[in-house]
């Protein structure tokens, strides 16, 4: 299967405003990538990429007065397998984890496991460790949460997306993956394209989505409690500990979205 993907993302600045953007392709699925992934910008200023603590591709640059749009495409090659369902994949002790995850059992800026972990306990103590207890939160946060663009706010944590019961599907990732860290399981936040492929198309514009991933038998693996179900064509663009390290742009100064235009379709055979 190939699955093209892109954006086109303007913003207004009064002034000069430097900026940190996440907008590439996740090192791990550079190797899917057909032909070169393109990024511009226009005007056309220098973009300086590096890659930060976690391995994530971002790019410097610094916005005229004006502002910037930001366009970027791409051909990706994907299997066209939905997300892996492996359940008989165990949760390690913590004692055995590498010392590199054990960041992810930590609270975070949008994760706060001391508020829910008595709540996590409560709920699912008596689940069995592994897949089991992890898709046994997705389905509680799926049926506690209802989604809606209405309900977006970036200062929304999971503590306050438990409280609310509604949010986007960056507060599905959040409250599902603090609940997996109160109960031992490292889980870290994912940003990245994901499509109505194999699926009915939806009414809402498309936009990035945001899911999670939990730490078992050795293995970073997908899960998503906004759709439970496994997806097809899901195209990782960043990982970190909550969508504050996965920031689509960070500007340095005053600066207004004006235009955010996100596509990821399958390109269907002549």
């Amino acid at each position: 299967m190939e699955i093209k993907v892109g954006f086109e993302i303007a913003y207004a600045a009064p002034q000069p405003t430097p900026m940190v953007i996440m907008l590439a392709i996740h090192p791990s699925r550079r190797r899917d990538i057909i032909g070169a992934e393109t990024i511009v910008a226009d005007p056309d200023v220098p973009i300086h990429y590096y890659r930060d603590s976690f391995g994530n591709i971002c790019g410097r640059l610094v916005a005229p007065a004006g502002g910037v749009t930001l366009r970027g495409r791409a051909l990706v090659r994907d299997s066209g397998l939905p997300d892996v369902v492996t359940e008989n994949a165990g949760q390690l002790p913590i004692e055995r984890l590498p010392d590199d995850v054990l960041i992810y059992l930590m609270p975070s800026r949008y994760c706060e496991t001391d508020k829910l972990a008595d709540l996590a306990w409560s709920l699912f103590g008596n689940t069995k460790p592994g897949w089991a207890r992890v898709m046994a939160i997705c389905q509680y946060v799926h049926d506690r949460i209802t989604f809606g663009y209405a309900h977006a706010h970036h200062m929304k944590s999971a503590f306050d997306a438990h409280e609310q019961r509604a949010g986007v599907c960056r507060d599905f990732a959040h409250l599902a993956l603090t609940l997996c860290r109160c109960m031992g399981i490292p889980a870290r936040y994912c940003t990245g394209y994901l499509g109505d492929i194999g699926i009915p198309p939806e009414p809402m514009p498309m936009d990035f989505s945001g899911w999670f991933e939990a730490y078992l038998s050795g293995e970073w693996y997908t899960f998503d409690a906004r759709h439970v179900a496994p997806r097809i064509g899901r195209i990782l663009m960043a990982t970190g500990r909550d969508a504050a390290d996965v920031a689509l742009s960070t500007s340095f100064g005053r600066m207004n979205l004006a235009k955010f235009f996100v596509i990821s379709d399958e390109v269907k055979a002549a």
